[in-house]
């Protein structure tokens, strides 16, 4: 498997990194009653920590949001996964369990205040962070009828099929995570200058829990301006 980020990502935010986990053989399927225990007291933990306050404010969340303006997207209206979620969970409106792979890395981002994307990679050899272009389609969550991303926007992106629209806002059914999932792609998004350290523990700690909790084999990677492409 093969990650990119293009250099017309890094020209405009230079201080992005990825941490990298891509996890083989997940059985996705079953009951890990360790994952459901992980998510809520995380789940628990960040209703304690946003309690009264504006998620949009917090220390954690603004680098995010200045990344979006940077990146022509607006982030009142597009907010980051991250920001998404402490957001309903400030509000009182918690977070449902989804599914085993999807709860971890639910949890890991979390824990460490990171947004964490999770990526069927079946029958996808590569998976790039770029500009969106003419041909490339997104599939909203829920939804039959594809979108056409802004051209320039920036994408996940396998091929033409778009698998998150505005870098770390939404994910597509396409790459979804499902019950017979067992090829798993994580990217982890931060900054070298304001969460590094984060980065590079929330990605250790995802890869240990994806081998202690499914006994699959995992790959570890990083990705920032000097090192453009990963393979696994």
């Amino acid at each position: 498997m093969i990650f990119k980020v293009s250099d017309a990502f890094f020209e405009k935010v230079p201080d992005a990194c990825f941490g990298v986990v891509v996890a083989d053989g997940i059985d996705n399927a079953k009951a890990y009653p360790q994952i459901d225990a992980m998510l809520d007291k995380c789940i628990q933990a960040a209703a304690d920590a946003f309690a009264g306050k504006k998620v949009k404010e917090e220390p954690e969340i603004v680098p995010y949001r200045e990344a979006f303006r940077t990146l022509g997207i607006n982030p009142n209206k597009f907010m980051c996964s991250i920001e998404a979620l402490f957001t309903r969970i400030a509000k009182g409106k918690g977070m449902p369990h989804i599914n085993p792979v999807v709860d971890l890395g639910n949890a890991i981002s979390l824990k460490y205040a990171l947004p964490i994307g999770a990526h069927d990679m079946r029958g996808a050899r590569e998976i790039d962070v770029r500009p969106a272009a003419a041909g490339d389609t997104f599939l909203p969550f829920g939804s039959t009828e594809e979108e056409t991303p802004n051209e320039g926007e920036m994408i996940y992106a396998v091929g033409n099929q778009v698998r998150t629209r505005r870098w770390t806002w939404r994910q597509s059914e396409h790459g979804k995570i499902e019950a017979d999932t067992s090829c798993v792609f994580f990217p982890i998004d931060g900054f070298t200058d304001v969460n590094l350290d984060k980065v590079l523990a929330a990605r250790d700690e995802l890869a240990a829990q994806l081998k202690e909790q499914f006994g699959c084999s995992v790959v570890t990677g990083f990705v920032d301006s000097g090192t453009r492409e990963f393979q696994a």
